[in-house]
């Protein structure tokens, strides 16, 4: 980490640019989420001038330079080598050097380990400056048609069943729109946890591939979403899923589920009674069916 940056320019088109030198500090720098067209030109002319780039995986962030011709070397900052790799990049910084920290895709802190270097960095009195762009919980959440007054983005959930559902019943409450990273293959099992525990009425959003060629939102409640990825299997891609706020009016109790289901049959064949008390309570057709044909056969054995 002793190289200094061999040449301070960046290329934008067809117009090459000189970056000024910047002062001594950890620049946290956003970058694109997958289109290498969404970067600021302040990330560019960042990365062209600072001391050092670090980032977690240094053939990702070299196509993105490359396509700038920002003539740099990164070196590598993650998960798996913060132990070693921090303390250097602290010490170049103790030196009065510059350093940019970048992640994979997006805005650096957000469920990845730069907090530890930012963290750390300010507890030695080093300059922190965050160089704000892209980021895939906000593409995400304004795409997503839901309220975005109010919003909490939790990352993502625990991988194990129980431990998932625990956190998303403390999540249940919370006023404001839900935003989730999910793998996947994981997906559809979580929708399907997050139908079972937030409400299977509950709108939401799946956003996939975010400003790549492929971007798609598909948007529904918990319950129709589930189904689709369960039907459909893991789509490809980075998903993001972003849950609106509870409902103010609770939800209907089981026995008022139970009575207007048994008023619909009375009125109609049992499909169709269903049909129309997920319509009107969000829940989901089939299960709605299911619990019919259970009050009908309790019906006749009274």
């Amino acid at each position: 980490m002793n190289e200094r940056a061999p040449e301070r320019r960046f290329v934008i088109g067809q117009a090459a640019l000189t970056a000024r030198a910047p002062e001594p500090a950890l620049y946290l720098v956003a970058t694109p989420i997958g289109n290498l067209a969404d970067i600021t030109i302040r990330a560019l002319e960042t990365l062209a001038a600072v001391d050092i780039v670090a980032c977690e995986d240094t053939r990702i962030t070299r196509r993105l330079l490359e396509r700038y011709a920002i003539r740099r070397k990164p070196v590598a900052y993650h998960e798996h080598n913060a132990a070693e790799a921090g303390p250097k990049l602290l010490a170049a910084l103790g030196e009065g050097r510059s350093v940019a920290l970048v992640s994979d895709a997006g805005t650096p802190l957000v469920s990845d380990p730069g907090f530890r270097l930012a963290r750390q960095a300010l507890g030695e009195g080093i300059k922190v400056v965050p160089v704000p762009g892209a980021s895939a919980p906000l593409a995400a959440l304004v795409a997503s048609g839901l309220p975005s007054d109010s919003f909490l983005f939790a990352g993502f959930l625990p991988a194990k069943a129980g431990q998932r559902r625990t956190r998303l019943a403390a999540l249940a409450p919370v006023a404001a729109t839900l935003i989730f990273f999910e793998s996947p293959r994981r997906l559809a099992d979580t929708l399907a946890a997050m139908a079972e525990t937030l409400g299977a009425s509950r709108q939401a959003a799946v956003c996939r591939e975010l400003t790549k060629a492929y971007e798609e939102v598909r948007r529904g409640t918990l319950a129709e979403l589930a189904r689709h990825y369960a039907e459909t299997g893991a789509p490809k891609g980075e998903v993001v899923v972003c849950v609106a706020p509870p409902d103010a009016a609770a939800p209907p109790a089981p026995e008022e589920i139970d009575a207007l289901l048994l008023d619909l049959a009375a009125e109609m064949p049992a499909a169709k009674a269903a049909g129309e008390a997920a319509r009107m309570t969000g829940g989901a057709k089939a299960e709605l069916y299911r619990r019919l044909i259970a009050l009908k056969a309790e019906t006749d054995v009274r």
